[in-house]
């Protein structure tokens, strides 16, 4: 690498869920040598609930975030249910999570479109900074900024009547749920899904629209080939809370098919290093240079061979027009196929609103044999979140591991910066912010959640140094 001359830091990453900065070396020509996407926050969830009661989980891992708990949350109860030994949730209780699970991928997937990406967006990437922000939007544009707002309360509704709270609720528990859906919590509901429906159609439509019309930009922006990665149903349909995991090439040759999530160790593995609180996921049969992957509301649509809600297939074959037929590797194509999420979302939360198994009083499931491990995965907003936790015979947990979604974007993210760095900013003779919103443009397409994606192997030592007034190192002091 030549020698860095220059340092840019973007610091906060801004319109992102947690803590992040990206930093870009240029040598003597004012070429990038090297662009990284840093995680500078640590949560070390696994290390702490090490010793607690693994019935608490469900509870205590969606601190994790505030923005998609009910992903953590539903992702340990499916974890619990098969320490317990049960297998198959009661109707009631199956069908009450899904529509918690599909509300939340709607209030996320609104929050983000509408109030983070929109402005970049609606008024372009180098727009004033003043301007470049929701309250941008809803001076030009009231009535989408209205719409983000009433429908990520639309599906925060859903979680708050599925979950009791709409931030860390706790309606899951192991083998099934603690309550049912009223037939007022219903119609209240059920009221609002028509509207909903028609805003999703028209959010699909602004993303077919920008990304149409914007294709030969789209077309360079942050895109490469990858990998995609996510669960499918046995039949190959989309399915956000339950399957096995499917990877295609970026030409959608299968890697991997039918994968069961006790056996994600065998197919999937992770890299550290030192730079990043963030470990780097890749499939073992392609190594780490190769095998990294994207997850994700891309990754789904490229993956599944089919949408089983009707409006959202329409929407997924309008999306492969654009391809003939191949997967999408545009990293601004996750705002497409985003909307297309959302609008498969209302649709399931629509036919489940109209099933009566929702008022039923078979909650639980009882349990079945007990087992020391078990491994549970869904499709987060973001992407295949993965729990893995062991317990003991005191019914403790001694080992936790999880894989979030945004960890699994990791190195698609950084690639998508360096690629954006290089194209943007190399020779450029001048750096402004709007020059650099363009990096930031590439993250947020993936909608990280870097909280919940901040991990670290081996010791975090406490370091102290004494600086004098020429800056100047003392001394030092480190603990382990």
């Amino acid at each position: 690498m030549p020698e860095a001359t220059r340092r840019i830091v973007i610091e906060p990453l801004t319109r992102v869920e947690g803590h992040g900065k990206v930093s870009i070396l240029l040598d003597d020509n004012n070429r990038v040598a090297q662009a990284r996407l840093h995680i500078v926050e640590f949560r070390g969830f696994e290390r702490f609930i090490q010793g607690r009661p693994f019935w608490e989980l469900p509870v205590l891992v969606q601190r994790l975030c505030g923005i998609c708990p009910v992903s953590h949350h539903l992702c340990a109860a499916k974890a619990i249910d098969g320490i317990i030994g049960v297998d198959q949730l009661t109707p009631t209780g199956e069908k009450m999570r899904r529509l918690m699970h599909y509300g939340q991928i709607f209030q996320s997937h609104a929050l983000h479109f509408f109030h983070l990406a929109s402005p970049d967006l609606l008024f372009g990437f180098d727009a004033p900074v003043e301007k470049r922000n929701v309250i941008g939007v809803i001076a030009e544009h009231p009535d989408l900024a209205v719409q983000g707002v009433m429908m990520r309360k639309f599906g925060q509704e859903i979680i708050k009547a599925t979950a009791g709270k709409k931030v860390h609720g706790t309606g899951a528990i192991p083998g099934g749920i603690n309550k049912n859906l009223s037939i007022a919590e219903r119609d209240e509901l059920l009221a609002e899904v028509d509207q909903m429906m028609e805003w999703s159609l028209k959010a699909v439509e602004i993303a077919r629209q920008y990304t149409l019309t914007n294709l030969a930009t789209v077309s360079e922006f942050g895109a490469f080939d990858s990998n995609h990665l996510s669960l499918v149903r046995a039949d190959g349909a989309m399915d956000l809370y339950d399957g096995k995991l499917r990877a295609i090439a970026a030409d959608g040759s299968q890697i991997i098919d039918q994968v069961a999530p006790l056996d994600y160790l065998d197919e999937i593995a992770e890299e550290v290093r030192s730079w990043s609180y963030m470990k780097f996921p890749f499939l073992k049969k392609l190594g780490p240079e190769t095998g990294w992957f994207r997850v994700g509301p891309l990754a789904r649509v490229n993956a599944c061979d089919f949408i089983d809600t009707p409006k959202a297939e329409a929407a997924r074959r309008e999306f492969f027009e654009v391809t003939d037929g191949v997967p999408s590797n545009l990293t601004m194509a996750y705002h497409w196929s985003r909307m297309i999420e959302l609008l498969h979302s209302v649709e399931v939360i629509g036919d489940l609103l109209h099933d009566g198994d929702l008022q039923g009083d078979d909650l639980v499931a009882p349990p079945g044999e007990r087992r020391g491990e078990y491994v549970a995965m869904l499709e987060a907003p973001r992407g295949t979140l993965t729990h893995h936790y062991r317990v003991d015979e005191n019914d403790q947990v001694t080992m936790a591991n999880l894989i979030v979604s945004t960890t699994c974007n990791n190195e698609a993210m950084n690639r998508a910066v360096a690629k954006i760095a290089e194209d943007e900013i190399s020779g450029a003779p001048e750096i402004t912010e709007g020059l650099l919103n363009n990096i930031e443009v590439g993250v947020r397409a993936y909608d990280p959640c870097l909280s919940c994606a901040t991990h670290a192997l081996g010791q975090m030592p406490l370091e102290v140094k004494l600086i004098d007034a020429e800056g100047n190192t003392v001394d030092r002091r480190t603990r382990p």
